[in-house]
């Protein structure tokens, strides 16, 4: 699986504005439900249920918010670099800039799952590229950067 398999260049998005998480939450739920054609609310709903686990903020400014649905048939990702960096419980304490929606398939084979999980995370967990995307100046060079093999 590459990144291009489930993150098109229509779906990212840069210098966002969101006041906190959960507003950041409800607009990617928004976008990406009449996308993968899940209601805004159920999506919502199991992204908020999923960071009452535990917060998907992996550190260094990143986060990977993330939830399984029974409609969606391949991984779908969406990713956001916001204009302001939000307080989103991270794991080294750090407000998150960069997040990565990822929505899964509930049926599909958990090594698929985890493969797109993992895959991401390992991209964003690289402090040079995760740089350069900051630095990006539009959307298709994020795009560029984020599937640069």
């Amino acid at each position: 699986m590459k990144i291009p398999d489930f993150l098109s260049a229509d779906n990212v998005v840069i210098d966002a504005a969101a006041a906190d998480k959960k507003k950041l939450l409800s607009e990617l739920a928004r976008k990406a439900g009449a996308i993968v054609d899940v209601l805004p609310d159920r999506l919502l709903a199991e992204l908020v249920k999923r960071e009452d686990l535990g917060s998907t903020g992996m550190g260094g400014g990143v986060a990977i918010p993330h939830a399984r649905f029974h409609q969606v048939t391949k991984p779908f990702g969406m990713l956001v670099r916001l204009r302001k960096p939000l307080d989103f419980d991270a794991v080294d304490g750090e407000p998150v800039d960069i997040v990565f929606l990822l929505l899964l398939p509930e049926a599909a084979a958990a090594g698929d799952q985890l493969g797109a999980l993992a895959l991401i995370a390992r991209k964003l967990r690289n402090t040079k590229i995760a740089a350069a995307l900051r630095a990006a100046h539009d959307s298709a060079e994020v795009y560029r950067i984020l599937t640069a093999d």
